[in-house]
């Protein structure tokens, strides 16, 4: 019951959430204006019609979730391919709404799901719904990542399919309700009675236009656009033990991966873990001719390392370099890197920000974005950065999380290629130095956003929307304080108005970075030395604020520009 429980939770705060934004004018149109009646209308509309639109969709839905990816690994199909299917279907759906004996056409074989009496001429809305579920990607949470990892490696059972349908359910109910809705307000205004064909034009336009959009991914722009105010919500239902050990959160085992606690953490010599669990769920490839996947199959007889990390990470900047220095040195004597990039931050999933942050990393090497976290889930990981040492028999003989202990890596390394190839010639080690900070030396990383914020200083709560904030008069250390009227988003905090805003931080740490986005300046002032400015523009990144402090403890008053968002500061 627990499970159904949290499957129709995490629906219903999905079913409100931005992703679905973009099929919100369908719902609307097709399901709630279709439906609407009108005096003298002699063939009447189908009440059923936004019930079946949306039971189409969480039939869809669920079988794509489910089994999509294994039915179509059987069949040896590209696993995109019901997404184009369910495009195209929108397109010949748009046309019929535009062209109804075409319509007729396409929803004559789902007119027996409901009586033939109310769907004459009307066409019952299955059929959208079906189109809908198979193109529909909702934003992925905890409940949504259990439902995928459990499709993805058939690990079944009467559990996960009721977790996805309940899942499915909560997402349908505000759906449902604003189809419903739509038909009300359709038939409460007059003037739309002598336009009813003018509402299945814009139905159909509608259909196409999502079409279009779905083509050139213009759903994830517009949640890009738009803060996700659901974060928080996702984050406490699964924020504790009963959640996690019913989704399997931390854990979700399955047959793939079950043998890698076999490994423990940072171990100064070869382990045996299992074979290395698939790459699974990749929107995209960076760094492979022709954006081609890379299949661990393939790569038996090499060494290969797996490092997840994220663009923004600091953590991970400073990990890059020896990943870097290791492809470079070894690629040649057989090891093959592939990087991981599981998001932290909405703007890290857009493939130019990833890109452009490999390229500034030096990164050459294949980079796969895994922005569903389906793969990071299918290796139970739970860090950035995260280093997986694969042997040449495709075996995890090494787990590294976390920065630091870079020199016992390239010492298993060395040894893995050794084993793969006694007669090959090693070069000497890398010599990149091994900037992790000592433990408990700094402040830990500070978020702004709401959803996950860290060290606030203030005596009120911390929560999303705007407020009025000012600096305590004694503020405790490792903390940050704001100043003036600040808009605090799910993930970033900016100036609310054209004065902007300040920000006082307490900090231990030699080195503190801000990751920044939008487009304006930050001034930063260091224990009430000279005035430093920093222009804040372009790809989302950190920037430098503070480099070469004695580590100890410091004050930074920093000024931020309107248009500039401050997502966190990070420490070195």
């Amino acid at each position: 019951m627990s499970l159904i429980i949290i499957g129709l939770l995490g629906g219903l705060i999905t079913g409100i959430s931005p992703c679905i934004l973009p099929v919100l004018p369908v719902i609307f149109l097709t399901g709630g204006a279709q439906s609407a009646r009108f005096d003298g209308d002699p063939l009447p509309a189908s009440r059923w019609r936004p019930y079946l639109v949306i039971a189409g969709l969480i039939t869809s839905f669920t079988l794509v979730t489910l089994i999509g990816s294994l039915v179509l690994g059987l069949l040896h199909l590209p696993q995109d391919i019901i997404r184009w299917v369910g495009i195209a279907v929108l397109v010949a759906i748009g046309i019929g709404l535009l062209v109804p004996r075409f319509e007729q056409l396409l929803e004559k074989p789902f007119q027996k799901l409901a009586r033939r009496s109310e769907v004459t001429n009307k066409g019952s809305g299955y059929g959208v719904g079906l189109a809908l579920g198979a193109v529909f990607v909702p934003c992925a949470g905890p409940v949504l990542a259990a439902i995928i990892v459990a499709g993805s490696t058939g690990r079944i059972g009467l559990d996960t399919v009721l977790l996805t349908l309940s899942f499915a359910v909560g997402v349908a109910i505000p759906l449902l309700f604003f189809a419903l809705a739509g038909r009300g307000l359709i038939e409460r205004i007059k003037a739309f009675r002598t336009h009813e064909r003018g509402l299945r034009i814009a139905a159909g336009v509608a259909m196409l236009v999502l079409a279009a959009g779905l083509v050139f991914n213009v759903p994830q722009m517009l949640q890009r656009l738009v803060p996700d105010y659901t974060a928080e919500l996702q984050r406490n239902l699964t924020d504790n033990s009963d959640a996690q050990r019913a989704l399997d959160l931390g854990g979700l085992v399955n047959a793939e991966n079950k043998d890698l606690d076999q490994c423990t953490n940072d171990a100064t010599d070869l382990q045996s873990c299992g074979t290395a669990p698939s790459i699974r769920g990749i929107q995209q490839w960076l760094n492979t001719p022709g954006g081609r996947a890379v299949d661990l199959a393939r790569l038996r007889g090499h060494v290969v390392l797996i490092d997840f990390w994220a663009y923004s990470c600091i953590n991970c900047q400073r990990s890059i370099p020896h990943v870097v220095a290791w492809d470079a040195a070894y690629r040649a004597a057989g090891l093959e890197v592939v990087g991981i990039h599981s998001p932290e931050y909405a703007f890290e999933k857009d493939a130019a920000n990833v890109a452009a942050g490999a390229k500034a990393f030096g990164i050459t090497y294949p980079v796969a974005l895994d922005n569903s976290l389906s793969t990071w889930t299918n290796y139970r990981n739970r860090y950035w950065p995260a280093h997986y040492l694969i042997d040449a028999e495709g075996t995890v003989r090494h787990i590294a999380f976390g920065e630091g202990n870079y020199a016992a890596t390239e010492k298993l390394i060395r040894e893995l290629l050794a084993d793969a190839d006694p007669a090959v010639a090693l070069p000497a080690e890398t010599e990149v130095q091994d900037a992790t900070p000592a433990s408990g030396s700094r402040t830990h990383e500070t978020f702004l956003g709401s959803s996950k914020d860290v060290n606030f200083a203030g005596p009120d709560a911390y929560r999303a929307g705007e407020g009025d904030f000012s600096v305590p008069a004694d503020q405790p250390a490792d903390s940050f304080a704001l100043a003036g009227k600040w808009r605090v988003e799910t993930q970033y905090a900016a100036p609310a108005t054209a004065a902007g805003g300040g920000i006082r931080l307490d900090f231990h740490a030699a080195e503190v970075r801000m990751v920044l986005a939008g487009s304006g300046t930050v001034t930063v002032r260091l224990d009430d030395g000279a005035a430093k400015k920093i222009s804040v523009d372009g790809v989302p990144r950190a920037y430098s604020v503070v480099e070469g402090a004695d580590g100890s403890s410091g004050v930074l008053d920093v000024s931020v520009s309107p248009g500039v968002e401050v997502y966190s500061f990070t420490f070195g």
